[in-house]
């Protein structure tokens, strides 16, 4: 079966919610709670009510990965939840994802986006850097960003 690239459906919400808790605390070991990640309980309002979006891949009705984009103002995006099941890591989703939401980006004019992720995440820091991204410190960031500190790195890149 295919993999799917699609929005945001609510009838997605656990699976989504169980696929990113599994792979930041069972493989990433770095312990993040439900309720750290608020943004997962009410997508609509987090992500697409200020000109965002969440994308998911899916194969059939089973969520396989995830990457949403939160529309900051001013040309700015903060993307975020780029997670891939780790038994379809090798298919290219996170690309697929990546691509999607970059022609989403361009017709929304965002110029600027920033990425935080944890320090031990080191294929996702491959894909962003061989994009184009750098690391930055958070001093560096060019807009307010909260996010839940646990020993991540910035990336950013200004298109």
């Amino acid at each position: 079966m295919a993999i799917q690239i699609i929005t945001y459906q609510e009838k997605y919400k656990q699976q989504i919610i169980d696929l990113i808790l599994d792979i930041q605390n069972n493989e990433a070991k770095i312990n993040l709670s439900l309720e750290e990640q608020p943004d997962l309980l009410d997508i609509p309002t987090c992500y697409e009510k200020d000109g965002g979006e969440f994308w998911l891949a899916v194969e059939g009705d089973t969520v396989v990965g995830t990457l949403a984009l939160m529309n900051k103002g001013n040309g700015n995006a903060v993307l975020k939840k780029g997670f891939v099941r780790a038994d379809y890591r090798k298919q290219g989703i996170l690309g697929k994802l990546y691509a999607t939401l970059q022609e989403f980006a361009m017709e929304q004019g965002l110029k600027t986006f920033v990425f935080d992720t944890p320090s031990v995440a080191t294929n996702c820091h491959s894909f962003f850097e061989k994009r184009g991204y750098r690391r930055i410190t958070k001093d560096e960031l060019p807009f307010p960003y909260e996010y839940p500190d646990r020993d991540s790195y910035l990336y950013m890149i200004q298109q």
